[in-house]
């Protein structure tokens, strides 16, 4: 699949490009047949390669090579066929959640704004299956796409100073986890016992842009022991893999 793409200079010594400014997997897809491409043809000059939703951000070494040229390039390079590059496996995560009042501190301005109950909330929200559209803000946060229309929400006009390390939540089209404590303006609506970011492990953050997360509602008394078993290092993720 190819879309009209608009390269823009990031800076001097960046090249931003920009897909379709919609979440689609298609689009996701094909950023990351242009990502293999790119680093099928091992261009030195190109230092780092970033991307979230619909767009790639290609850092260069600015003293060897320009924007022009380079943009010139990836152009070409987009319209390339490469009958080898293989899509790469995809894992489906399944990330346990407690839903308790306690951690849900805004599941109550949900469900009175939505008209809907908090069960109904927990229910649509754990009941579907979400993309990783990209990892930022900060390390390990995972920008989740495939939130359900009627829970969308805005975020709060007031950011929490606060926002502690594993709460989920929702802004507007997305939900999230909140990889360490920080400040942050979603509607946080439960808590995660899990650390999705551990500089101490040999892959700091295992999940990537494309892989799949579930969400499992678990009790308080299931929160307390996986939070134990994961300070510990004795929790291993639940995680299958995807070959579609």
């Amino acid at each position: 699949m190819k879309f009209k793409l608009k390269y823009k200079p990031f800076g001097d010594a960046a090249l931003l490009i920009e897909w379709p400014q919609k979440i689609s997997e298609d689009i996701l897809n094909d950023i990351q047949l242009f990502v293999s491409k790119i680093e099928n043809i091992n261009h030195k000059e190109i230092l780092e390669l970033n991307y979230v939703y619909n767009s790639l951000l290609v850092i260069y070494n600015n003293k060897n090579t320009q924007f022009t040229p380079l943009k010139i390039h990836l152009q070409n390079l987009y319209k390339k066929s490469f009958p080898t590059i293989q899509k790469v496996e995809n894992v489906l995560w399944k990330i346990p959640v407690c839903y308790d009042r306690e951690f849900g501190i805004d599941l109550p301005i949900l469900s009175q704004e939505k008209n809907i109950s908090i069960d109904e909330i927990i229910s649509m929200h754990s009941g579907t299956i979400y993309t990783i559209y990209g990892i930022g803000f900060l390390p390990g946060f995972l920008y989740l796409g495939g939130l359900p229309e009627s829970l969308h929400f805005p975020r709060k006009e007031t950011p929490r100073l606060n926002v502690p390390k594993g709460a989920v939540g929702i802004g507007g089209n997305q939900t999230g986890i909140y990889p360490k404590n920080s400040p942050g303006g979603w509607q946080i609506i439960g808590k995660t016992p899990i650390s999705l970011f551990n500089v101490n492990n040999e892959m700091p953050c295992e999940f990537k842009a494309s892989d799949k997360i579930s969400f499992k509602p678990i009790s308080r008394d299931e929160f307390n022991s996986i939070e134990l078993a994961e300070v510990n290092g004795n929790y291993k993720l639940n995680k299958s893999f995807i070959n579609d």
